[in-house]
């Protein structure tokens, strides 16, 4: 059976940490930045734990899990 290529798309939008959680960005954070307050813009910072209903998708699209 041939090896399983890595979504390269997937690879560029999510991380899995040391422990095997999968860790994404928050969205609509460059569009028009400039205008939002800052603790909007605070919030934009951090990473979320992608939701539990996408884990099984996403561990899918990356099967060798990610680059280092």
């Amino acid at each position: 059976m041939p090896k399983l290529k890595t979504h390269k798309g997937a690879a560029a939008r999510f991380r899995i940490t040391g422990t095997g959680k999968l860790v994404r960005m928050k969205g609509h954070r460059s569009h028009l930045r400039r205008k939002k307050p800052a603790s909007v813009r605070r919030l934009y910072s951090g990473k979320l734990e992608v939701s539990p209903a996408d884990v099984r998708r996403m561990k899918k699209l990356l099967p060798n899990g990610l680059p280092k």
